[in-house]
This record gives structure tokens, C-alpha cells and sequence, in this order.
């Protein structure tokens, strides 16, 4: 099992609809991992990825520190 301390980046994307411009915000993770800005706000930016490659599992915890 391979455990990393990884930090949550943050993204602004943009979206034209009917002629208006919306901006929305999002965060990601290393290896293209979405995760919830709610979870972001609650916890911070770091959290602890854990890969399992006997089963191909990925877990993200937040981190302590």
C-alpha cells in the first residue's frame, strides 16, 4: 500500500450560456481525483491518499496536520 500527503488544488472554470458568463469553482487531487468543495472548506487543502494496488483501491482521508 503506498500513502501520500497530497494537497487539494483549485480550479476556476468558466461557462458561456445564452450569451452570459458563469464562473464556477471545483478542486482536485492528483491523478484527476474531484473532491467537494464542502469537504475542502470542513477539512482544509491536505489530505492523505492511500493506493492499494492489490485491489485497486484508492482512499483520501484528511489529513491531521
Amino acid at each position: 500500500m503506498k500513502e501520500r500527503e497530497v494537497e487539494a488544488k483549485r480550479l476556476v472554470g468558466k461557462k458561456q450560456v445564452r450569451g452570459k458568463v458563469y464562473e464556477y469553482e471545483y478542486y482536485t487531487l492528483p491523478l484527476n481525483l474531484y473532491i467537494p468543495k464542502s469537504m475542502v472548506e470542513k477539512f482544509g487543502k491536505k489530505f492523505m491518499l492511500q493506493l492499494d494496488e492489490d485491489t485497486g483501491t484508492i482512499t483520501i482521508k484528511p489529513s491531521g496536520g
